[in-house]
C-alpha cells in the first residue's frame, strides 16, 4: 500500500469489486461496521495503527472520514443517507467531510440544503468554511 495515492487504491478496490458494493462497504463503515480490507484501502499506510486501536480505534472518527473521503472518489446515490447522517456526526473531522461531500456529489439532493444550513453554524470553523463553500457551489 506504501506510496499509493487514496484515489489510486479506491480505482483499484472499484475494479475488483464493483461501484456499489465499493459504495456500500463505505456506508457501512460510516454506520459502525469494521471492515479491515476497505480501511486498508481507504486509509493506506495509517489503516493499521487505527485498526490495533490507536486514534480512536476502529470507533473512533478516521474510519468513518476515510469513508467519505473516498465517496468523493466514487458515488452511488445509495449513500446519500448515509452521508447525510454524518453531516451531524459528534466530531469535526467527519461534519467537515460530509459538507465536501454533499458539494462534490449531492448537487440535486433536496435534502442537502437543510443539512449544509445545520453545517453553517457548527461550532467548528473548518465545518462552517467547508458547508458555506459547497452551500455556494450548489447555489
Amino acid at each position: 500500500m506504501g506510496g499509493t495515492t487514496p484515489r489510486a487504491r479506491i480505482t483499484a478496490a472499484v475494479a475488483r469489486d464493483g461501484q456499489h458494493e465499493f459504495v456500500m462497504r463505505c456506508v457501512g463503515l460510516l454506520g459502525g461496521e469494521m471492515d479491515p480490507a476497505l480501511m486498508e484501502v481507504i486509509g493506506g499506510d495509517g489503516a493499521a495503527y487505527v485498526v490495533s486501536g490507536h486514534e480512536g480505534g476502529p470507533d473512533g472518527y478516521w474510519p468513518r472520514t476515510w469513508a467519505l473521503r473516498a465517496l468523493l472518489h466514487v458515488w452511488d446515490p445509495a449513500a446519500e443517507p448515509a452521508v447525510l447522517a454524518a453531516s451531524s456526526d459528534d466530531h469535526w473531522r467527519v461534519r467537515e467531510m460530509a459538507a465536501k461531500v454533499i458539494a462534490a456529489r449531492m448537487t440535486s439532493s433536496t435534502a442537502a440544503p437543510a443539512a449544509l444550513e445545520q453545517l453553517a453554524a457548527d461550532d467548528s470553523t473548518r465545518v462552517r468554511a467547508a458547508a458555506e463553500r459547497a452551500r455556494a457551489k450548489l447555489g
